[in-house]
């Protein structure tokens, strides 16, 4: 059984403001139809007679990675989540050991669900080519041609053929300097490193024992206390933060003597920062990748990309990434576009919360878009799902009106409960319990003002919530 494991822990910091900690790069829209994770999922389901992924995912993104496999029709996967992150190796070794709750043959595709590939059917035949070697007990990896000297990629050295398609690996390369790139790509036997395995889960963890052994006793530990929570498998907590934290290259290739590797030239792109996104896109005649409402007057080879219902504009400038959120904009130097990450380690030792939060937050039950706040109010459009439903909850320090744009709105308040359709509206007092549920098979959209001496996200007590959160 082939079984695609999907690792979307990342969390994207070089494609901030866009990408944050609670809406990472995976679950975004930035290149093609769906976004990163949905097209992952997508390129798999081109391989004959593959199995329901198995998705390793952050508790934070338990919610966005359901959603999005609901959107892309894809049912009965399996969602595991890491209740904090460590890397690679761990990653896959939780997901090879699900999988052999499903199969004891079972073969693992890996792939990061934050990878852009433009040529589907490249990939789809690597994988095919590699199949032998995994069944023969190899430990394949996918190393993607280089077409340029890329000093952000580690590489791969080839060695000896080892079937018509695969090479031995010689050696893991950490990212080089320039030089070293340029030397790599004269010499042809080397290619750039795409994080993309295919392997026995069984193999895995064979390797696993012999060269991480404290690591997989860790995992299965860890694996052994998972419970289940709604659709997702809860790992443990407090053994799965006794797992070292390692990636799969340090933990196993770089010491297995079976590791293989298939060259493939399939458009691939880790979309590891914005130079590399404008490296993917369709650019204009002036070489400008323009997304969202963009006026560019002389302006050559930059990234344009503007929210909604924000005009960006640029005169006179030339090789920039300008990117506007509701909330942050960003303007560098597309030769800095890997410093990005800086801001977003300056934002958390300011203790401010751009770098993990938009401001539209996403919830299990819908979102809510922060438009205005000051001293003792604050002002949200909330979305709520057809039939989801917020919590059972109260506030002891804020008062709240909710009037209600489209859609209809089930309103408890209390000992009541009544509808409210639009252009109505309601008030709830300070302490009031309260819920409010989506009825209809059509988003409830509502405007809630908040009053109070406090306003902030942890003034909840919950009662009962259909998500887990009571």
């Amino acid at each position: 059984m082939l079984i695609p494991l999907i690792l979307s822990g990342g969390s994207g910091t070089r494609l901030w403001p866009v990408s944050r900690k609670n809406l990472p790069k995976q679950f975004l829209e930035l290149a093609g139809k769906g976004t990163l994770f949905q097209q992952a999922i997508a390129r798999t389901r081109q391989l004959p007679d593959v199995a329901v992924p198995i998705v390793v995912a952050s508790e934070d993104h338990r919610f966005l990675a359901a959603d999005q496999l609901l959107e892309g029709d894809i049912k009965g996967a399996t969602i595991v989540l890491e209740p904090l992150a460590r890397n690679t190796a761990p990653a896959i070794a939780l997901g090879a050991l699900q999988a052999l709750q499903r199969d004891a043959d079972a073969v693992l595709l890996v792939l990061p669900a934050d990878h852009l590939i433009g040529d589907t059917a490249a990939f789809v035949e690597a994988v095919k080519q590699a199949m032998p070697l995994a069944e023969q007990g190899w430990l394949v990896t996918f190393g993607i041609r280089p077409d340029r000297p890329d000093t952000g990629f580690g590489y791969i050295r080839r060695a000896e053929t080892v079937d018509a398609h695969g090479y031995r690996v010689e050696q893991f390369v950490e990212k080089p300097d320039l030089a070293t790139a340029e030397s790599y790509l004269a010499d042809g036997g080397y290619d750039w490193n795409s994080g993309m395995f295919l392997f026995k889960a069984a193999r895995y963890l064979e390797e696993l024992a012999a060269h991480a052994p404290a690591m997989l006793a860790a995992v299965r530990e860890a694996h052994a206390k998972a419970t289940a929570d709604l659709d997702f498998v809860r790992i443990d907590h407090d053994a799965f933060a006794r797992v070292p934290d390692k990636s799969i290259d340090y933990a196993v290739m770089e010491k297995t003597r079976r590791a293989a590797v298939i060259p493939v030239s399939c458009a691939w792109s880790d979309i590891g920062s914005w130079s590399a996104l404008w490296l993917t896109g369709d650019k204009d005649a002036d070489g400008n990748l323009r997304e969202g409402d963009t006026l560019a007057v002389d302006t050559r080879n930059s990234l344009l990309r503007s929210h909604e219902r924000h005009l960006l504009a640029t005169v006179g400038v030339d090789d920039l990434i300008v990117v506007t959120t509701p909330d942050a904009t960003l303007v560098a130097h597309r030769d800095a576009a890997q410093d990005v990450k800086k801001i977003v380690e300056q934002l958390k030792a300011a203790g401010r919360s751009e770098h993990s939060l938009h401001r539209v937050v996403y919830r299990p039950w819908g979102s809510y878009d922060s438009l205005e706040e000051g001293p003792r109010f604050q002002v949200k459009r909330i979305v709520v799902k057809p039939g989801a439903s917020l919590s059972l909850q109260k506030h002891h320090h804020r008062a709240e009106h909710w009037v209600v744009v489209s859609g209809t709105a089930e309103v408890t308040c209390d000992d009541k409960v009544f509808l409210l359709g639009e252009n109505q509206s309601t008030y709830i007092p300070l302490g009031s319990r309260h819920r409010l549920r989506n009825p209809g098979k059509v988003a409830l959209e509502l405007i809630e003002v908040q009053s109070g001496s406090y306003l902030g996200e942890d003034d909840i007590v919950r009662y009962d919530d259909v998500y887990g959160r009571a």
